[in-house]
């Protein structure tokens, strides 16, 4: 059974972070594996509080994984701090895994901060050229960048100045513009334009992060990259439009929509 190995932060209300990853890889008949490096205290509303975990319990849980099982594939979400992302750089670099998918998470839905200034430029200089995939929404995409993205031509510009700084492809996923839902993946020499219909819906919790495990579930399974993302981006279209009606502010997807349908 191929399995893939989410390392992210804890989201006790379970749309975003470790508990949506896990549920998107089960979703896609994967064995889920999780390396927890913060606990968040959120729900639909407000992130409350985040408390990091020290760098030896998250060694510790990676060192378990690959003493033991290994991965096929590695999703990577929330890092909150610089101590945090060199913390998985040294065990990345170490078990050198294939796949690695970032979901460079610096804001949550409602517009907090979940990564501290500081951190970015290491995760830029010695984490980016480690990925196969990065996943930046518009707002990091252009904190990554350095440029303003109006336009998908900017998205474009935005994922080449991206790819060039070592990661392998940039999906740049343009979910806040108003209009159809585009997403532009740039793989080095090709450009992938993925478009769908924007669903109507408050309930968007966790998008980034189930996107980003679909892929990198995709990939898992032995698919190229450009169909990873197309099977993605159709599995978290499905997520988003049968919604889960929960929770008072920006409900959770429906990682399980194949199984049965949500409330609209």
């Amino acid at each position: 059974m191929k399995k893939v190995l989410t390392i992210a932060g804890s989201d006790c209300s379970a749309g975003a972070g470790i508990q949506a990853d896990i549920k998107t890889i089960s979703a896609h008949k994967l064995y889920a594996m999780s390396v927890i490096v913060s606990v968040v205290a959120e729900n639909t509303f407000e992130v409350k509080k985040i408390e990091d975990l020290s760098d030896e319990i998250i060694k510790a849980q990676i060192d378990c994984i690959y003493e033991d099982m290994k991965t096929d594939a590695v999703k990577i979400g929330m890092l909150s701090n610089k101590r945090i992302i060199n913390c998985v750089i040294e065990k990345m670099r170490q078990y050198k895994p294939d796949n690695i998918v970032l979901d460079p998470v610096m804001y949550a839905t409602r517009g907090a901060c979940l990564l501290q200034e500081d951190a970015i430029e290491i995760l830029i200089k010695d984490f980016v050229p480690m990925c196969t995939c990065i996943t930046p929404n518009i707002p990091e995409a252009e904190r990554i960048s350095g440029m303003k993205i109006s336009t998908v031509d900017d998205m474009k510009k935005a994922a080449a100045k991206i790819q060039s700084m070592g990661t392998k492809s940039v999906l740049v996923k343009g979910g806040h513009y108003d209009g159809d839902a585009i997403d532009v993946l740039y793989d080095g020499e090709n450009y992938y334009e993925y478009t769908t219909e924007k669903i109507p819906t408050k309930n968007t919790h966790g998008t980034g992060c189930t996107l980003s495990s679909a892929i990198a579930s995709n990939l898992a399974l032995g698919k190229n990259l450009n169909q990873s993302v197309k099977d993605a981006k159709e599995y978290i279209t499905n997520a988003i439009k049968y919604n889960l009606n929960i929770g008072k502010g920006n409900g959770p997807t429906n990682h399980f929509y194949k199984f049965f349908e949500g409330e609209n």
